[in-house]
């Protein structure tokens, strides 16, 4: 895929979770997919946790299928690699993995996978990064912006970072937003300097979207799903999934 700008992967896992509080099969994640698709999104995302709380088996496998019509846009498939994500990924072979070191109990990420030697998470991580290229998918792993975790990410083998912006949503608007940039932007320059391509996710909104492509050099892939599906209550799926790309184009 080639973008002239950052690309919009919107996370529909939202849809799923209010979809699950019936046992009726509406609102539809494919539909909703679909739409933000055809609306110029450059793929979906998903993160189906081993509890089912929102995206389950059947909408992975949905979803791929629906993939197959949209062969210039991406399927990115995250969740941690030593539960249930690697099943999915040997099973559809999405675009892009994104390993995500969440408990089973976390109701959201909230924090980036920390390499060092002690943690063992680096060993534990290479060969399952391994498996996924092999299978031709492209490994991204979730980060905090911490510029001297890149080169760790690349050692083990990752294709890119997605750094974990909920520290910068929280600082956006106050007077430690420049800092909180700065310190993206330097683990965005330690990442490129890896070799590693750059995406980003985590509390970004049509608010703060903006400031952060401008402050943050190199970012290829953004996946934004609470904010998103937030606004599109409001506006619609089609409208939000525009003003998005509206706002990625002017930064």
């Amino acid at each position: 895929m080639t973008h002239t700008t950052t690309a919009l992967s919107v996370n529909v896992n939202l849809i799923a979770q209010v979809r699950n509080r019936r046992n009726l099969g509406y609102p539809s994640v494919t539909r909703a997919a679909e739409i933000c698709l055809q609306a110029g999104a450059a793929g979906i995302t998903i993160h189906p946790r081993p509890d089912e709380r929102h995206i389950r088996a059947h909408d992975v496998t949905d979803l791929a299928a629906l993939m197959q019509a949209w062969p210039d846009r991406e399927f990115n498939i995250e969740g941690n690699p030593t539960q249930n994500l690697m099943d999915f990924v040997r099973a559809v072979r999405p675009h892009q993995c994104t390993f995500v070191p969440d408990s089973e109990s976390q109701p959201t990420s909230d924090h980036g996978w920390d390499l060092s030697a002690p943690t063992g998470h680096a060993d534990r991580l290479r060969p399952l990064i391994a498996e996924a290229r092999a299978l031709g998918v492209r490994v991204s792993l979730f980060m905090d912006a911490d510029p001297a975790a890149m080169a760790l990410a690349q050692a083990i083998g990752a294709d890119r970072v997605e750094l974990y912006t909920e520290p910068y949503a929280v600082a956006w608007g106050t007077p430690r937003q420049a800092e909180v940039v700065a310190q993206f932007a330097a683990a965005a320059r330690a990442a490129q300097a890896a070799g590693l391509g750059i995406n980003a996710g985590h509390d970004l909104s049509r608010a703060n979207l903006g400031d952060f492509l401008r402050g943050v050099p190199g970012v290829q892939e953004v996946s934004i799903g609470h904010a998103l599906m937030s606004d599109a209550l409001e506006l619609g799926y089609a409208a939000t999934v525009r003003a998005y790309l509206g706002c990625m184009a002017i930064a």
